[in-house]
């Protein structure tokens, strides 16, 4: 019957007695099935790390549209590097208290809003200071 309309003879199961077969075009099928697989693929989301740079000598309404892009980019389920840029003189001073306290400021902030996770701790790089920060499934807490 199979080779009387052009198809193929596909054996579905051989565990029941007799096994069980269908007739069907074999190529469409496995075409179907990686059409399926593909769309499958193409609903995963993949997390991006967005970058987000300061200067030591930002205004605290700077830190703020900062933390709100920020904020942005952990509720869409990405990871947030955080960069504290230094140049020259400042260089001297990277873990100096000042640049600390300008990143913990930042994250602060952020953690009003969304609950955080460190992922990588604050260390030197580069050109100044980097911090990897993920949201975590926790609740965020409201400080006033």
């Amino acid at each position: 019957m199979a080779k009387d309309r052009g198809l193929d003879l596909i054996q579905v199961t051989q565990k029941v007695d007799p096994p069980i077969c269908r007739i069907m075009d074999h190529g469409k099928h496995l075409y179907w099935e990686k059409k399926k697989e593909k769309e499958k693929r193409s609903k995963i989301f993949h997390s991006e790390v967005k970058g987000i740079r300061l200067k030591f000598g930002m205004s605290p309404h700077d830190m703020e549209v900062r933390a709100k892009s920020a904020i942005k980019f952990l509720e869409k389920g990405h990871r947030v590097k955080i960069e504290m840029l230094l140049r020259g003189r400042q260089k001297a001073h990277t873990l100096s208290f000042f640049a600390k306290e300008k990143i913990e400021f930042l994250l602060k902030m952020i953690e009003k809003e969304v609950p955080l996770k460190i992922e990588r701790e604050l260390k030197k790089e580069g050109r100044g200071l980097t911090i990897l920060i993920t949201k975590t499934d926790k609740k965020p807490i409201k400080i006033r």
